[in-house]
């Protein structure tokens, strides 16, 4: 049972792609993607909406995501998420079919 977290990341004067940016440039991306149960972390620019990016994180399982939440990277995306002034909107999902190992 996957756990898919949408969070929409709103700001001003683009800054909500510009966090988008430093968290790919910084590495922190690669970072996440390569965390133990991590099977999805992509950004995306709603077609109608200039100062919201969508990140779409999934995790194999709750155990996966909360071991995420405790890392230092956390940190990161918090001083990130600071520096550029964004608001969350944050979105939790369970599937109900077992993802494959």
């Amino acid at each position: 049972m996957s756990i898919t977290i949408n969070i929409y990341y709103k700001g001003e004067n683009g800054n909500a792609k510009k966090f988008a940016h430093e968290m790919v440039s910084s590495g922190i991306v690669d970072r996440v993607r390569k965390e133990v149960g991590n099977l999805k972390y992509e950004y995306f620019l709603p077609f109608d909406d200039n100062e919201t990016v969508l990140l779409i994180d999934r995790w194999k399982n709750e155990e996966a995501l909360d071991i995420h939440h405790k890392s230092e990277m956390m940190k990161e995306i918090a001083e990130l998420k600071n520096k550029y002034n964004l608001n969350m909107k944050v979105e939790k999902f369970t599937s109900l079919e077992k993802e494959n190992e």
